[in-house]
């Protein structure tokens, strides 16, 4: 009777520590904080260049913004192998890859409406929106609550001319908040504040937008630097881990 007590003690022990701690499948990460499908562009893609503007202060808010730890670039590794060959292919003409930012925690989503919902802060207007009052940067859309970017398959980028030594000529700013960001602007087609673009300027967004379309890339009608994978691996999962080396397990 004992040896049958015993074995009944150590059941309801077991269980009970069981649901105290939870099961192996409660503790595994929530879907927005797994990044284990996620590399470093960097290690991936070692030609690129890195500018990562949420990392710095010359950003449209003008600060550092959450969720950027490191000055690191982070995308799926199935937009990233797609990278890969718009990279090679690019550097066969003699560009690299400039990027501005890839993956963005929804924490840094957030951010970017509680700033436009102040309307007093507009100290870099002059830079990223002198067409705009600040007041219509949501209902236009230029800030959303949902961002691709947050679905780790969408990137920022440019050109850099190797011969040269300098980035390309796009003809607008990076985040610039206008109709000179447009991809499909015409050379000489009024554009507000911007002057109109030139030939050339034309000629270097088409470059960048014919290598991004040909390795499986749709373009953003609003940006000229932005790209989404078309076929990308979480289209509805908005990620949140945080932006650093630490977050890509090896």
């Amino acid at each position: 009777m004992r040896k049958y007590f015993n074995l009944f003690m150590f059941t309801l022990v077991a269980l009970l520590g069981a649901t105290a701690c939870g099961s192996d499948d409660e503790k595994k990460l929530a879907p927005e904080m797994d990044s284990s499908q996620f590399v470093l562009i960097s290690e991936h893609i070692p030609d690129v260049i890195l500018e990562i503007r949420y990392y710095s202060t010359y950003n449209f808010i003008g600060e550092r913004i959450p969720g950027y730890l490191e000055p690191v670039a982070i995308l799926t590794r199935q937009a990233a192998d797609s990278l890969k060959a718009v990279s090679d292919d690019l550097v066969k003409q003699g560009y690299r890859l400039k990027i501005f930012d890839a993956y963005r925690p929804q924490c840094a989503v957030d951010f970017f409406m509680k700033w436009a919902q102040d309307t007093t802060d507009i100290r870099m207007k002059e830079y990223f929106y002198p067409e705009l009052d600040k007041s219509v940067i949501v209902p236009r859309e230029y800030v959303a609550e949902k961002s691709g970017h947050t679905r780790g398959s969408t990137v920022d980028l440019t050109l850099f001319d190797m011969k040269l030594e300098k980035e390309v000529d796009m003809g607008c700013t990076y985040d610039y908040f206008g109709v000179a960001s447009h991809p499909d602007v015409q050379p000489g087609q009024e554009i507000g504040a911007y002057k109109p673009i030139t030939e050339q300027q034309y000629k270097n967004r088409m470059i960048l937008q014919k290598a991004m379309v040909s390795h499986g890339f749709k373009i953003y009608d609003c940006e000229w630097w932005h790209f989404t994978l078309k076929d990308e691996p979480f289209p509805d999962t908005y990620f949140n881990f945080p932006i650093a080396t630490g977050s890509i397990k090896k």
